[in-house]
């Protein structure tokens, strides 16, 4: 069968995939989204029952509609999936699930050629790709010593349902990110833990002024534009003290720990020699960019990254990646999604329909 042909395919129905399509439409693109979900939400599908509105971070909303005014007390998966949802079905967005992307190959090398986007169904032509696929089906195992050999449970927060099922036991939390402390507040407060870092994070006692996010967004677009793995926009803004982690220091949760030297049987071996009995870790050490299906373009450069201009692969203009870097954050999503669509349409053979002077 012929692969169906398409302006542009876009690669997941997350924030940044949803605000791609929602510009695509608005500017009369011939455009599809392919999504890996059985339903709409994208990884917040997935996020555990106790993050709550009260405690998610800032969730900006998506183009064109204002997500409601939510109950603090509900599990942002659950309030997310449902404003997703209705965002598709409003704007009526061409969103086919579950389908996933096998690879993604060129065929042809002309600047106005196509890519030919492999599914676990059908296969599609487009002559740009926007990928964003995020980062949640990725979670980061470290290779550590003596990992295998732990007799209790280890997990990663992909995993994490609830702190119950830990009641009674000693965890062990490492990582230093807003997950790694937000589930030391909540595991700390049924049973005993230990928190482990590589280096002291950054606390700060306020939330961040357009400056300091913005200069936290550069440095992490200089590292992608050098071609080197980016880094979250968290790690570079540091941490904010919130009520609830104030609550959680005075309980102990949050008296870091440098990093363990082995894991062993039954614990960990720390840093002075000596030598710590925990039931659980619980690995709070981020995701990596979910690429492999564009592994056939060979986009990666020798550090470890892609170059980016922009949400624009510098090596290959057909591709954009949103989401990635600094379009990571909610905000960050919604602007690529928007700066992908314009860099799109520069391309040899793009021409927008007359439907978009009438939509939006």
């Amino acid at each position: 069968m012929n692969p169906t042909p398409a302006d542009v395919v876009v690669i997941g129905a997350g924030q940044a995939g949803l605000s791609a399509a929602y510009h695509l439409k608005r500017r009369g693109l011939d455009y599809v989204v392919l999504d890996a979900e059985q339903g709409p939400g994208g990884a917040w599908r997935h996020r555990w029952r106790s993050l709550r509105m009260a405690t998610v971070n800032g969730i900006s909303d998506l183009p064109g509609i204002a997500k409601p005014s939510p109950d603090p007390r509900e599990p942002s998966s659950e309030f997310l999936t449902r404003y997703f949802s209705g965002y598709e079905e409003e704007l009526g967005l061409d969103v086919h699930r579950p389908v996933k992307v096998r690879s993604v190959h060129r065929e042809d090398e002309e600047p106005a050629g196509r890519l030919l986007v492999r599914t676990d169904k059908d296969d599609w032509s487009a002559r740009a790709i926007i990928n964003a696929t995020g980062t949640w089906t990725r979670p980061f195992w470290p290779i550590y010593p003596g990992r295998e050999t732990f007799r209790g449970r280890q997990l990663h927060v992909a995993d994490y349902v609830a702190a119950d099922e830990f009641a009674g036991l000693h965890v062990i939390v490492v990582g230093g990110g807003i997950s790694a402390v937000g589930l030391l507040d909540e595991i700390s407060q049924v049973t005993t833990t230990s928190w482990f870092t590589r280096r002291e994070p950054e606390w700060r006692d306020a939330g961040f002024d357009s400056q300091a996010g913005h200069d936290a967004v550069a440095l992490v677009e200089e590292r992608v534009r050098q071609g080197l793995p980016p880094q979250s926009v968290v790690s570079v803004t540091g941490l904010v003290w919130t009520p609830a982690l104030r609550a959680a220091a005075a309980r102990g949760a949050l008296d870091r720990r440098p990093m363990f030297t082995a894991i062993e049987a039954d614990g960990v071996r720390l840093a002075d020699g000596s030598f710590l009995a925990a039931d659980v870790i619980l690995w709070a050490t981020g995701f990596r960019a979910e690429l492999e299906h564009l592994a056939p373009l060979g986009l990666r450069g020798p550090g470890g990254g892609i170059v980016m201009d922009g949400t624009r692969v510098a090596a290959e203009p057909r591709v954009h990646l949103v989401g990635y870097g600094p379009s990571s954050s909610t905000i960050g999503a919604n602007r690529a999604g928007r700066a992908a669509v314009t860099a799109i349409l520069k391309l040899p053979g793009i021409e927008p329909s007359q439907a978009a002077q009438a939509w939006g």
